[in-house]
């Protein structure tokens, strides 16, 4: 879910890549936005996030997943190269730019997160992670001391950590930007909050995006495979109690990625 001016969009993937994909984006987020905080919570939050990163891209091989990704947007791009509504210098300079990240990752030399993998205090830390409150004080002193040094050798150590994994960020970042930017948005209803639409089998749908004002009282539901996605606006006026599928129509702006 991410805010769009006034409005709030909603995001489904329709397959394994794209789950793994969004979810990846969603942590590197969280990194970096407690990188720039001063205070030994930002710290911990960032460090947290950053092996959440290295224990998904642990359970699937996502660099394999994102070469795969960019080659099929590389090659989606070069069968456009003699289209007259094409703009060629912003072609070649995204061709080029998707091609120096394939560079990059199919480098031997080139390891995500291999620093973070070998580091001992980050070793500590993460098997004490899967503890609850496994970190506290008296279980790592290590990390007790690491978090009391100034934030400035805290954010170097951060940073490095960091960096170690950018060629992934910077790569899944542009591949779901073109994702996210292969659709023309139409305008949607839902009779009585339910709303279904069948997947063209020659169509590689990966995203569905429904877009909401901020102010709408109303939240999707969306479910999907590759025959079929289905959307039902809920409604949950209470936290307490379980969300309702509306009996009202919603109007909705509606995307499906298909690059």
């Amino acid at each position: 879910m991410t805010a769009v001016n006034d409005s709030i969009c909603y995001e489904q993937p329709l397959n394994e890549r794209m789950r793994t994909f969004l979810r990846l984006e969603y942590l590197f987020d969280s990194a970096q936005h407690f990188l720039g905080g001063n205070s030994q919570w930002d710290s911990r939050h960032c460090l947290d996030a950053l092996l959440e990163i290295i224990d998904l891209m642990g359970r699937s091989d996502v660099r394999t997943e994102l070469i795969k990704e960019l080659e099929r947007h590389a090659n989606s791009l070069s069968a456009l190269q003699n289209n007259p509504g094409v703009d060629p210098g912003r072609l070649s300079t995204v061709l080029g730019e998707i091609n120096g990240y394939l560079m990059e990752l199919r480098d031997v030399a080139s390891q995500p997160g291999h620093g973070l993998r070998r580091d001992e205090l980050v070793g500590s830390i993460r098997q004490r992670s899967a503890i609850p409150g496994g970190t506290c004080n008296f279980d790592l002193p290590a990390y007790h001391y690491w978090l009391h040094k100034p934030v400035t050798d805290r954010r170097a150590s951060l940073e490095e950590w960091h960096r170690d994994l950018m060629v992934v960020r910077r790569g899944m970042k542009l591949a779901l930007h073109m994702v996210r930017h292969s659709t023309t948005p139409t305008a949607e209803c839902a009779l009585r909050g339910f709303f279904q639409r069948p997947i063209e089998p020659n169509v590689a749908c990966q995203i569905v995006r429904v877009v909401l004002p901020a102010v709408s009282p109303y939240f999707p539901e969306i479910s999907g495979g590759r025959h079929r996605f289905t959307v039902r606006f809920m409604e949950q006026w209470d936290s307490s109690e379980r969300p309702v599928q509306t009996e009202n129509d919603v109007s909705f702006e509606l995307r499906c990625c298909i690059l």
